[in-house]
């Protein structure tokens, strides 16, 4: 579920960068960098290249986002 103000999309990783942070591309072929959210942290949810996640971004920023969910 997605805080208030902010929209959820979907993307493929492509990096990982250091201190949790990953280059994400979106499906509209735009490239953000993510961190992990807080839960995925806590429960060492493990994010590779080559997943698919889901983002949450604010309209404010759109060079930025959190990962939320990972894909299987």
């Amino acid at each position: 579920m997605a805080h208030q103000g902010s929209f959820e999309t979907d993307g493929k990783v492509l990096e990982a960068l250091p201190n949790t942070l990953f280059r994400v591309e979106l499906e509209d072929g735009s490239i953000v960098v993510c961190h992990l959210s807080g839960k995925m942290r806590m429960h060492f949810i493990k994010i590779l290249p080559g997943d698919r996640v889901k983002l949450e971004m604010t309209p404010y920023d759109p060079g930025k986002g959190r990962i939320t969910f990972r894909y299987r």
